[in-house]
């Protein structure tokens, strides 16, 4: 016999869970499916950010930066360390704790808001009188019916063709976060965040990184002048990182990866490694779903169509997060989320896409919103430009983190706030400030005649919307 719900929402991730809690504090009564288990088959929600993306390589990315601070610049704070050893099964188990926590945390936030989880795969049956049925394949089958259904099922890694992942040697993010031992020689394709993110943890830790990116710039997608300054700091901290590679055959051996590769002067090179690590993006997930059941429709990459209020081409089902167009972004589906729940609920919900945060987690972060300099020259708007250097800031002196600069640019007319690109000591933080700002259509001078707490980080925020108006007082 079926069980009814109101809403039913297929995967836990950051898209699906939010989804779920916010339907049911809006009165519905809502089922939430996913599939993801544990080590010993349990339920691990929160999806791939949660699983094997955001918050594990956040772990990791602390433990070696505590180790990099413990061996290299301890001693500029007439800190001695002597002895020096890391234990990398103990920094993963540690990840594994923190992994564990939000799991738990989510399933509690179910139960709290009187959410019903149901474990296993979720797949679409037939269109029924009043909704949709839904099929879920677990421990014990189930049958569910809703009016809506909310698919977040998610995305997952692409492979490089004749290279399919083993997770021993050939690695998705997924082996990359779960390696305990420190490979001597680490080879990544794709400089974009996985391949940053996990090229700082394990050269911290001792490897030797080699990075191969396919395209002649470096963060295509990030503003050219940060971009330059944060290859700038990776290159000095010892990423070898290539551009404009072409990668060919490779092959897998019992002692490592080599990989036949040309250069962007078409030389022909090659690399060994211990591990090579595949970071060239992601394909929406689908897998198992079933949308022909029902004529849910999909696009060439395999991606739900959607339309801006992320409802598909059936009545009641709707699809949210890295399953649809635009950025593979967890806070994206989270807001997409929220936003679904509240239009099921007959409420206006809305996603400001103009205004994403984009964040690179490595040392020094990169994060940005809005356009950048070039995207606005492309587009012939007038602008006004303004940067101020961390290496003025006395804050960023004093933690010894000098590296970067905080960017503005604003409207040459009328002055409102057209992107905040940061590179530099926790610029995941500061650019909320910034997001903020553009929500409202503020314009430089709003930020620069804001009081900013001395000494901070963010008074380099301030600085550089003076800077718009070349009047920096601390630079």
């Amino acid at each position: 016999m079926s069980k009814q719900f109101d809403v039913i929402v297929i995967g836990g991730g950051p898209g699906g869970y939010i989804a779920a809690i916010r339907a049911a504090q809006l009165g519905k009564n809502v089922a939430c499916v996913d599939e993801w288990k544990n080590k010993v088959g349990g339920p691990a929600l929160g999806g791939t950010c949660t699983n094997t993306g955001c918050i594990p390589s956040k772990a990791l990315l602390q433990s070696s930066e505590h180790f990099e601070h413990a061996g290299h610049h301890f001693a500029d704070h007439g800190i001695s360390v002597k002895g020096l050893s890391m234990d990398s099964a103990k920094m993963v188990a540690r990840k594994d704790a923190v992994v564990k926590q939000n799991n738990d945390g989510i399933l509690y936030l179910f139960k709290k808001n009187k959410v019903s989880f149901f474990h296993g795969r979720a797949s679409f049956v037939k269109a029924v009188e009043g909704g949709y049925e839904i099929k879920v394949a677990g421990a014990a089958e189930e049958t569910l019916v809703a009016q809506h259904v909310i698919v977040a099922t998610g995305s997952t890694a692409r492979a490089l063709p004749g290279a399919p992942f083993d997770e021993t040697q050939v690695l998705s993010n997924d082996g990359a976060l779960a390696m305990t031992a420190v490979p001597k020689k680490l080879g990544l394709i794709g400089s974009g965040v996985i391949g940053l993110e996990m090229g700082s943890v394990w050269r911290r830790l001792g490897s030797e990184v080699t990075i191969l990116e396919g395209l002649p710039t470096f963060l295509g997608a990030v503003d050219e002048q940060i971009a330059k300054e944060a290859h700038k700091a990776f290159v000095k901290q010892g990423l070898k990182i290539e551009l404009g590679v072409t990668v060919g055959e490779v092959k897998v051996g019992k002692k490592g990866v080599s990989v036949a590769w040309t250069n962007a002067k078409g030389e022909a090179q090659k690399l060994d490694v211990d591990k090579l690590i595949v970071s060239i993006g992601r394909v929406p997930n689908t897998v198992g779903l079933n949308p022909q059941a029902v004529g849910l429709q999909l696009d060439e990459r395999g991606a739900i169509v959607v339309d801006g209020d992320c409802r598909t081409n059936l009545p009641g089902v709707w699809a949210v997060g890295d399953v649809v167009r635009g950025p593979m972004l967890a806070h994206k589906a989270e807001e997409e989320g929220v936003a679904v729940a509240e239009r099921i609920a007959g409420q206006h919900g809305h996603v400001n896409f103009n205004t994403i945060p984009w964040v690179i987690y490595t040392s020094p972060e990169i994060a940005w919103v809005g356009r950048t300099e070039q995207q606005l020259k492309a587009d012939g708007v007038a602008y006004k430009a303004g940067t101020f250097p961390f290496l003025a800031n006395g804050r960023a002196r004093a933690l010894g983190d000098t590296a970067g600069m905080v960017k503005m640019l604003a409207d040459a007319t009328t002055d409102e706030i057209l992107g905040v690109h940061i590179v530099g000591p926790m610029a995941s933080e500061l650019i909320a400030e910034c997001v903020v700002a553009m929500e409202f259509r503020a314009s430089s001078e709003d930020i620069a005649r804001i009081c900013h707490a001395h000494p901070t980080l963010s008074e380099s925020t301030k600085e550089a919307a003076l800077a718009v108006a070349k009047r920096t007082l601390n630079f």
